[in-house]
């Protein structure tokens, strides 16, 4: 199905408390640090996603030193400087099982580049308060250094301590507007 079929018709608005902006990275070559950004906003109108998430929303909360170079570092964030993360969306497919790819241009640190994402779609159903509720999940891998993200140190053993390659997840309750 394409943008334009009725799965994706209508407007939501992503639900703050039950929506987030995830990311995992290989960490020392052996663990996986994993993260979010809490502070999300995404609108789903007739197909086309448009979102933002929060740089100081982000899970990291200690040590404080880390915290803020990753928050302030020009080789991380930059946060003040660029305070979002944001998504639009170019195309939305839907498939017979639900299942979706999303493709779009991702920006962090005033850097867009082109992203697919894939993942699942649950269709819009009344939930218990009223409102009617959709969910979209979807999964990208981006390369971290395309966006500006270029802290790195190196290994005794070879290597460096944080690999280039992130997987990004997004979880969006939506819930349909009036």
């Amino acid at each position: 199905m394409s943008t334009t079929a009725s799965p994706l018709a209508g407007t939501f608005n992503a639900d703050p408390v039950h929506s987030n902006f995830g990311f995992a990275v290989r960490y020392q070559g052996v663990s996986l640090f994993k993260g979010t950004l809490d502070e999300v906003a995404a609108t789903l109108t007739d197909g086309k996603l448009e979102g933002t998430a929060q740089v100081e929303s982000i899970s990291i909360r200690t040590p404080e030193q880390f915290r803020a170079h990753v928050l302030g570092g020009d080789d991380f964030f930059a946060a003040e400087q660029y305070p979002t993360v944001t998504f639009s969306s170019t195309s939305i497919d839907v498939a017979a099982d639900n299942t979706v790819e999303v493709k779009g241009d991702l920006t962090i640190k005033d850097n867009t580049k082109p992203v697919v994402a894939k993942g699942t779609w649950v269709a819009p159903a009344p939930d218990a308060f009223g409102s009617t509720r959709a969910h979209l999940n979807l999964e990208a891998v981006i390369d971290r250094t395309e966006f500006g993200l270029t802290w790195n140190a190196p290994l005794p053993s070879g290597g460096k301590a944080l690999a280039n390659e992130v997987t990004l997840t997004i979880e969006l309750a939506l819930v349909e507007q009036a």
